[in-house]
């Protein structure tokens, strides 16, 4: 009987745990957008501009550059950059695979060119990104590559259905810490072209 009671406690404070760690993601601020259209199994959004903190990785795939590309942008964040400056964590942490690979942490509004802080690494550079309208998909769960590449294909038969251009570029985006295990947001998306 006491074991069950630990059991039971110690199951109790995970849960409550999580929904703190939940509140907190939610609370992250997000690349900002609008929803354009809603279709069965995805939706059509207009981004705003937005700058970013990037790496290109040498390396195809999620699996294989998911921890390098956040060990590099996270450690610029938590304050190795010239100023030693601590930049909040924004969402999603976006994900371009191909060939190579790179990874894009969202620069928070305070921040622009000129008063965000160099990089001690040369490997991260700032890219600004304009307006854009995007199809997402989302999914639940533990991202890995299979994941993605069968909500991929999903959209794009979805898009081809609709008859939506869009570019050949898909991207992923994930939205919790790695620590957060309920309600995790992933989405796959695309780039629509007029």
């Amino acid at each position: 009987m006491k074991t069950l009671i630990i059991i039971i406690s110690i199951l109790l404070l995970i849960a409550i745990a999580q929904v703190g760690i939940s509140k907190s993601t939610q609370q992250t601020e997000q690349y900002s957008y609008k929803v354009i259209k809603n279709y069965d199994k995805f939706e059509i959004r207009k981004y705003d501009a937005a700058l970013f903190s990037s790496v290109i990785l040498n390396k195809k795939g999620y699996k294989q550059s998911s921890s390098e590309g956040f060990g590099i942008l996270a450690g610029y964040i938590f304050g190795d950059n010239e100023s030693n400056e601590k930049i909040a964590m924004t969402s999603p942490v976006i994900m371009e695979l191909g060939d190579t690979s790179k990874m894009m942490f969202l620069v928070p509004k305070k921040y622009n060119l000129e008063n965000l802080p160099n990089p001690k690494n040369k490997k991260i550079v700032f890219e600004k990104q304009e307006e854009k309208i995007i199809a997402a998909i989302r999914f639940d769960g533990w991202a890995d590559d299979e994941k993605i590449e069968k909500y991929k294909s999903i959209l794009k038969d979805e898009l081809i259905k609709e008859k939506l251009s869009f570019k050949d570029k898909f991207i992923f985006l994930g939205y919790n810490p790695p620590y957060e295990v309920m309600n995790r947001r992933n989405e796959v998306v695309v780039e629509l072209v007029n």
